[in-house]
């Protein structure tokens, strides 16, 4: 008999400790095995009686500079803000189902990329499930529209076999405007981890000053941040990617798009797309029940190329 396509969880408990890049404040991120079909959960541990927050796309309390959830998607409840570089992780190597337990309201930034994760959840190892792995599977073009003009914003999701982003930026930034503008990428590749995860995030000088007075990226610094001012990135070490400020937004839309609960089987085309646009895609995408079906793969060989192999080891 052919094997299907399984869901996925890691083998052991893994730990990680960092700063909350808005906040400031220490966190410590304990990530747990979870049985097949829990999805992803946050566990606020720090509370006197701890807080499970599923993610779901109803969950998603704020998308100001992050993706922040809370409980029952109330944002006066308990939240966990910034879970997109983690959730990126999880859909770059395929996590189904995990447990992710912390003592502060905010994900850790540690390095601003996915790589830690990546390299957290592998140091973890991958375990197959024996449930098979479910997909949502878009069957006709969403499109959700911000702004106009020179303000305008989209983001789009297509059918497709097999799941791919393309992501076009324009800052209007000398820095920015000469490096990649627009970058496509197939999760068929198996490349995630090389191509994606190493993307950290960015900030201008010109918004830290206004963040800082509203209490926000207070544990942002140069080694966790692409810092860029007026002119040139200010980090003395560069860029990773000769296009890395792209790749960092087709990093925040997986993470963002993972938080659907199932990988998707669909084509994503974005422009100047934001954390605010991809949730209320998702959110137009699930309100129609005939854009969307679940499905799983009986056969490896069924499903999209690439989507069976594991990632190789770190």
């Amino acid at each position: 008999m052919a094997a299907m396509l399984q869901q996925r969880t890691i083998k052991s408990l893994t730990r990680s400790v960092g700063v909350g890049v808005h906040s400031g404040q220490k966190v410590e991120l304990t990530l747990r095995p979870a049985p097949a079909d829990t999805g992803v959960v946050f566990r606020r541990i720090d509370l006197p009686v701890p807080v499970d927050i599923p993610v779901n796309v109803h969950a998603v309390s704020d998308t100001r500079m992050a993706s922040t959830i809370s409980a029952g998607g109330d944002p006066g409840a308990p939240k966990v803000q910034t879970i997109e570089h983690l959730m990126s992780a999880c859909a770059g190597l395929g996590i189904d189902n995990l447990y992710i337990d912390i003592t502060a309201d905010e994900v850790p930034i540690l390095d601003g990329s996915a790589a830690s994760f990546v390299f957290l959840l592998q140091s973890a190892g991958i375990e197959l499930q024996k449930s098979p792995k479910r997909f949502l599977r878009v069957l006709k073009t969403v499109e959700v529209r911000e702004g106009e003009g020179a303000a305008l914003k989209w983001a789009r999701l297509e059918p497709f076999h097999g799941y791919k982003l393309a992501f076009e930026i324009d800052f209007n930034h000398p820095a920015v405007d000469a490096t990649g503008q627009r970058v496509e990428f197939d999760f068929s590749s198996g490349q995630y981890k090389r191509d994606i995860a190493r993307a950290r995030t960015f900030g201008f000088t010109k918004d830290v000053e206004l963040m800082r007075s509203r209490g926000l990226g207070l544990g942002g610094s140069m080694d966790n941040v692409i810092v860029v001012d007026d002119y040139k990135v200010l980090n003395s070490d560069g860029l990773r990617y000769d296009d890395e400020f792209v790749k960092h937004k087709i990093l925040d839309a997986i993470g963002d798009l993972h938080i659907a609960g199932k990988p998707l089987l669909a084509s994503y085309t974005a422009f100047k797309s934001g954390h605010a646009l991809n949730n209320r895609l998702l959110r137009q995408l699930l309100a129609d029940e005939s854009a969307w079906e679940v499905v799983t793969f009986a056969r490896d060989a069924d499903a999209p190329r690439g989507f069976a192999a594991l990632a190789p080891a770190w």
